[in-house]
């Protein structure tokens, strides 16, 4: 069932893509991100200026943010963004519905984890048996890193009951459902997991070093549609702006904090505690590497999850424009 719902899904999606054409202007950039942590080096891109001086007078850069890959992916689709950081799930899912959209860079490994409520009596990963498990999304990077870790104890996990019940909700919205005991757990990026331990009581189940893949666990990738990797030359100026954001974060990290903080406070109105930040800062590492076994995996666990068909991902990462520049 959850099978014919999401090919469903994907279906009208890729219905989509042909109904609405190319409608960005030639002369414009569409970037997409997400306002968190783990797109860190799409804000500091923005905020520092290496996308208006690497595209230079000639190109208009606009934005669009997203609360979940699955909104992100449906954007590329229908051509209202050209490129941005997602989180891998998403991407593959879409790929092997229409192999249109590809991975040409990295930009964020770890920053994901997974917590236990105070009440749920969970000390281990097979207490998770039985028990009740938020994740952002179905289909989500997250879920699919549930899902590796739950394999590694024998256990599976689904979306409708059974062995470890998987309860889709936004980030923003599971500290609540901690405190309502609505939830036992949750595989969460950052700052969300930081904040569920610090403001609803949670407990670190596994850290971002034990989580799925540990530190190589691919938490944000850069994703372009074909027809704008095809244009080397702007695909070129923004990996150069990627590469820029993510060595000034690396040799700047409390600056690079202060940017985020400041970056989604202006964009939401929301405040963000430095603390937090600087804790959920050290769950990650911001770089351009892609782990090309770990996404290939990701793709048997969503084969498996069946929500696609397929895992033959041949094509899906695209490193060439990024490798040819160092």
């Amino acid at each position: 069932m959850m099978k014919r719902f999401v090919q469903l899904l994907l279906a009208i999606a890729v219905i989509g893509v042909v109904l609405a054409g190319c409608s960005n202007d030639e002369d414009t950039v569409t970037i997409g991100y997400f306002p968190n942590l783990t797109h860190v080096a799409s804000i500091v891109a923005l905020e520092e200026g290496y996308f208006a001086e690497e595209f230079g007078e000639d190109i208009t850069i606009e934005t669009q943010t997203f609360s979940n890959g699955g909104l992100f992916m449906e954007a590329m689709q229908t051509n209202e963004i050209d490129v941005g950081t997602v989180g891998p799930g998403p991407l593959l899912n879409i790929y092997l519905q229409n192999p249109e959209f590809h991975i040409i860079s990295g930009a964020v490994n770890g920053g994901a984890v997974l917590v236990t409520s105070e009440e749920s009596g969970i000390e281990s990963l097979e207490d998770l048996d039985g028990k009740r498990v938020a994740i952002p999304v179905i289909g989500s990077t997250q879920d699919v890193m549930l899902r590796k870790a739950l394999q590694e104890v024998g256990l599976e996990a689904t979306s409708s009951g059974g062995t470890v019940e998987m309860h889709a909700a936004a980030p923003a919205d599971t500290a609540t459902l901690f405190v309502q005991n609505s939830v036992d757990a949750a595989a969460t990026q950052e700052p969300w997991g930081y904040i569920l331990e610090t403001q609803a009581g949670g407990e670190l189940l596994m850290d971002y070093d034990e989580f799925a893949w540990g530190e190589e666990s691919t938490n944000t990738v850069v994703a372009a549609r074909s027809d704008f990797k095809e244009n080397t030359e702007l695909t070129e100026q923004y990996l150069q702006a990627h590469k820029r954001a993510v060595e000034f974060i690396q040799e700047n990290p409390e600056e690079a904090q202060q940017i985020v903080i400041q970056h989604i406070q202006d964009l939401t109105g929301k405040e963000i505690d430095k603390e937090e930040t600087a804790a959920a800062f050290s769950r990650l590492r911001v770089t351009t590497d892609v782990n090309e076994q770990v996404i290939q995996e990701m793709a048997d666990i969503s084969l498996e999850a069946e929500y696609v068909d397929s895992n033959d991902i041949e094509g899906m990462i695209d490193l060439s424009i990024l490798e040819g520049m160092e």
